[in-house]
């Protein structure tokens, strides 16, 4: 089978490697689609950071590069291995795409559990191939009236749910989120979904009106053009946001949040950086702010799926491109990296099917 294999930065292959087969305990999936990830991006221009380098394997994959990446995926069961009983052959599915110790993978904050990976970045196979064979425990049913390119936002859209915990947002609440990329879109879509005041700071038009017109932001604001700060506190009486979201890994958006967010309130950093950021942490001290980070996911899928199912975030709006597996690095990463005001998630065939 074909797949996009990670040997370096800058250096990302398509090739024939054999295909998987579900052994006992494992699912195999036949991938319809896979997103292009802002970790994909960092990976590829400033990495490995996630993948290991070549020579020095994962300790619980055992694999380094160069291996298959992509992890935001959604498929259909093609096989089932032995123990393997409550899946249906074709039915669709998601993956929770970790790479975790069996005796962590049930705690409460196993995303947090000592050499966590991710599947498609740490090994254990990625959704930038064909298939990929995933244990059981990682694979999540979706509902069949959900469309499977939908479903290939779940995975982002759980790294938004969890952002959401971890901020300690409630219904009535105002957020200020610096990005509408995809990850911050998609917290927009969240907190709209959970009954917050949604404002952005974006500097790309075509973002800015993508969450406009999906009707998960109450404003967005072109930081060019507007005191993004000083518009948050105006609307606000003054008081400044209740909590803020890092979605860009850009110095000055997060010393935005700093400066919007009320005395008191929470930053939640979404974001991977690539570089170490020069911030005002005179904000964080004479506010009493809390800057909290948040990593991946846990327990969210279920809530992040219904979320999907029952209609109450609609992803749609933020699908911007379909490609197939040999424009993985002209038409998407080049496109999101160099070009990424006209984009905000791209999704890739890795058969070619549906484009």
């Amino acid at each position: 089978m074909r797949a996009a294999r990670y040997y370096d930065a800058k250096d990302i292959r398509i090739e024939d490697i054999d295909n998987p087969t579900a052994g006992p305990g494992q699912v195999l999936i036949d991938v319809a689609w896979c997103g292009i990830c802002g970790t994909d991006l960092h990976e590829y221009l400033d990495g490995p950071i996630f993948i290991p380098p070549a020579g020095h394997p994962h300790p619980i994959s055992g694999e380094s590069a160069p291996l298959t990446i992509g992890h935001e995926m959604s498929g259909t069961v093609a096989a089932l291995g032995e123990g393997v009983d409550d899946l249906e052959i074709g039915q669709k599915v998601v993956v929770e795409p970790y790479v975790i110790r069996e005796e962590h993978e049930n705690g409460q904050d196993y995303q947090l559990s000592p050499d966590m990976n991710f599947i498609g970045l740490g090994g254990h196979g990625g959704g930038l191939a064909e298939q990929i064979a995933v244990r059981r425990r990682w694979v999540h049913p979706v509902a069949d009236h959900v469309n499977l390119d939908e479903a290939a936002l779940i995975e982002p859209l759980a790294v938004a749910h969890h952002a959401f915990v971890r901020s300690g947002a409630q219904a009535g609440d105002v957020a200020i989120i610096g990005g509408a990329g995809p990850i911050g879109a998609l917290t927009a879509a969240v907190l709209k979904g959970e009954g917050l005041t949604v404002y952005v700071s974006e500097l790309s038009e075509l973002r800015r009106q993508r969450v406009l017109d999906a009707g998960v932001v109450d404003d967005a604001f072109d930081p060019r053009e507007v005191d993004v700060a000083a518009k948050v506190k105006e609307l606000t009486g003054g008081r400044g946001a209740d909590v803020g979201f890092e979605a860009t890994s850009v110095d000055v958006v997060l010393a935005m949040l700093l400066e919007a967010v009320r005395p008191g309130g929470v930053i939640v950093n979404e974001s991977i950086w690539g570089h170490e950021p020069k911030v005002p942490l005179h904000q964080l001290v004479l506010k009493e702010i809390d800057l909290r980070g948040t990593i991946g996911y846990a327990w969210d899928h279920p809530a992040t799926i219904k979320l999907i199912e029952d209609g109450t975030v609609d992803v749609k709006p933020f699908i911007t491109g379909k490609i197939g597996l040999d424009n993985l690095i002209d038409e998407g990463f080049d496109t999101l990296i160099n070009h990424n005001e006209t984009a905000v998630k791209i999704l890739v065939s890795p058969t070619g099917k549906g484009l």
